[in-house]
């Protein structure tokens, strides 16, 4: 694995910070804070934003937090790609297209050039009021141009990385496509695989961990939840599923994934943050949480084991990649 992937120390846990950004409903500046809180006293010392998340709110929130805490006790990461620009037109609205329940007032603005990843470090670290981020990802590039953030981008972070400015650099994505061809530059320290290594489905073990064992690349995986699905005892099909409805081979699956873990005393929750936490890739999992007993909740199924016959039977009956 690549020396600066090694470098940082995430820990088990990071808190991924969209829901401090109003993802899916408001927070107030206190309830926010209690919720970061929650990670603190939980021992998560790893800390992800960006600026998509609320238009800029989660980083202020987020900064604002930090600072009362001793710099070189966290992990910070942050994300490029889009930039924030002043929206007029949006006086009045709420950011809900993009499930934010933040005021419009700004808009994303894609830019992928050198000069764009530069500004959105320096705008980012004034949100954050912060002296330095450890990590920076490059934030859905397939959604714009993925050949521009391979070609333009990708090499503008590693000359970050090179200047000292940052310790690591990576790429944060849902496609295993943009995935394997960030792994592949060669250039990446860590890839951030959203969505695409859970307890429900592994294509990233398929495609996007072989391109990451062959260029030394760390893995950080987050939505280990699916979007909500595995993060009841119970799999419902009125759960929440890549913010859509749950297919029915899925539904199926995971269902006996869930009845296979019951057997051995395991809730589901719990089986699946260890399920993406066993392989040697992954440096840390990424939890989102809007309330602070999530937080502590999470953390004691992280600390909570989960015995061996629970990954021998699920891989025997072909409900996961071993």
């Amino acid at each position: 694995m690549r020396p600066a992937a090694t470098a940082v120390p995430f820990g088990d846990l990071t808190y991924g910070a969209a829901n401090v950004g109003n993802l899916f409903r408001a927070l107030t500046d206190d309830e926010a804070h209690a919720v970061l809180d929650a990670a603190w006293e939980a021992g998560i010392r790893s800390f992800d934003t960006a600026p998509h998340y609320g238009l800029g709110l989660s980083e202020r929130r987020l900064g604002a937090f930090l600072r009362s805490k001793p710099r070189d006790e966290f992990v910070l990461s942050t994300k490029v790609g889009r930039l924030l620009r002043p929206n007029p037109a949006g006086a009045g609205d709420l950011d809900l297209e993009n499930d934010f329940h933040v005021p419009a007032d700004l808009r994303r603005e894609w830019d992928l050039t050198s000069d764009g990843v530069r500004r959105s470090v320096e705008e980012s670290l004034e949100r954050l009021g912060l002296d330095r981020i450890d990590v920076l990802y490059l934030h859905d590039p397939e959604r714009h141009s993925l050949r521009q953030g391979l070609d333009v981008a990708i090499p503008a972070l590693a000359a970050l990385r090179d200047e000292g400015v940052v310790t690591a650099v990576g790429v944060g994505s849902m496609t295993t496509e943009a995935l394997v061809a960030s792994a592949e530059t060669g250039a990446v320290d860590l890839l951030m695989v959203a969505g695409r290594y859970t307890l429900a489905e592994q294509p990233a073990a398929i495609d996007v961990f072989p391109a990451c064992e062959r260029n030394g690349v760390g893995v950080v995986v987050a939505s280990v939840f699916n979007s909500g699905l595995l993060a009841q005892d119970v799999p419902s099909r009125e759960g929440r599923y890549e913010y859509g409805s749950v297919p029915d081979d899925v539904f199926e699956r995971v269902s006996a994934i869930a009845a296979a873990a019951a057997d051995v005393g395991v809730p589901l929750p719990q089986a699946a943050l260890h399920y993406v936490s066993r392989h040697p890739l992954v440096r840390t999992v990424v939890i989102g949480a809007s309330r602070p007993e999530q937080i502590r909740q999470n953390a004691e199924r992280m600390a909570a084991p989960v015995p061996e016959e629970l990954w021998d039977r699920l891989a025997a009956e072909g409900l996961v990649v071993s």
